[in-house]
């Protein structure tokens, strides 16, 4: 039996596979930021920490001799996070009867939480976690996108031109937040047109990203931005009573900007 203790939950083996298949249906979209940086995982929930490869000095022992030289590896710590959320036993006991049609309301929700929460470290940092954000990473001045949404092909040029003259090769992705997202499709009838028309210039895609404000334009050249995760988003069981059984989706990850110079923010 593992920590998430899914063997003792009330739930037969048919009902854990559709919320399973629920789960990833609902966060393969919203995990937007795993879209545009390099990805590495193992180690699952024992891992703890990532080697920045770097080292600080300490004081040797209390009462050692001298001429000791000491030095502390430094790493980035893992967090962990946790969504706790509801499953109706009757859905549970539906899916067991062949339905389709589920009702994992509370599910989705806890899905859009925890994906909301790892783009969020990933764009703008997590300070009490030690992770810095691609956005605050960047040394480059942010480029202003403004309202009108017909000079945006214009800011997105303005920003791949500072990437390659600052020798960052493409190609380029722009992820974007639901609110500007949704006022360029919104802007008018060519909405979808605007997006076909950045995604050239950008030589990649534009990206829907929850939990960004703002957008960035990004290197997709890789070796730039690095999520670590230990225990990738997993759901295990809390407790239940007679009418619903009490679940959570956990993961546990870190965040490393290797070249800041990489990415470019846009504010509103």
């Amino acid at each position: 039996m593992d920590h998430l203790l899914r063997d003792i939950a009330p739930i037969p083996s048919v009902a854990w596979q559709r919320i399973d298949e629920e789960a990833r249906e609902r966060l393969v979209p919203l995990l937007a930021a795993r879209r545009v940086v390099d990805w590495s995982g193992g180690g699952g929930w024992e891992r703890s920490a990532v080697s920045l490869g770097r080292t600080a000095d300490v004081p040797p022992p209390p009462g050692s001799n001298g001429g000791v030289q000491t030095r502390q590896r430094r790493v980035l710590t893992l967090t962990e996070i946790r969504v706790p959320f509801t499953v109706d036993r009757r859905e549970i006991a539906d899916a067991q009867r062949g339905a389709r049609d589920l009702e994992f309301d509370d599910l989705f929700r806890a899905a859009r939480q925890a994906a909301e929460t790892e783009n969020r470290a990933v764009f703008h940092g997590w300070p009490d976690a030690g992770i810095v954000g691609i956005m605050q990473a960047s040394p480059a001045p942010n480029i202003k996108l403004g309202e009108d949404m017909d000079s945006y092909p214009g800011v997105v040029t303005a920003a791949v031109e500072r990437l390659r003259l600052a020798g960052v090769e493409g190609p380029y992705a722009l992820c974007v937040g639901p609110d500007i997202h949704g006022r360029i499709l919104q802007a008018s009838e060519d909405g979808h047109l605007l997006l076909d028309h950045i995604g050239r210039i950008l030589g990649g895609s534009v990206i829907w990203t929850p939990g960004l404000d703002g957008a960035v334009v990004l290197s997709q050249r890789g070796g730039d931005f690095t999520l670590s995760v230990g225990q990738d988003l997993s759901i295990g069981y809390l407790d239940h009573d007679a009418d619903t059984v009490n679940l959570y989706l956990e993961e546990s990850f870190t965040f490393q900007t290797e070249e800041p110079d990489a990415a470019i923010a846009l504010t509103t």
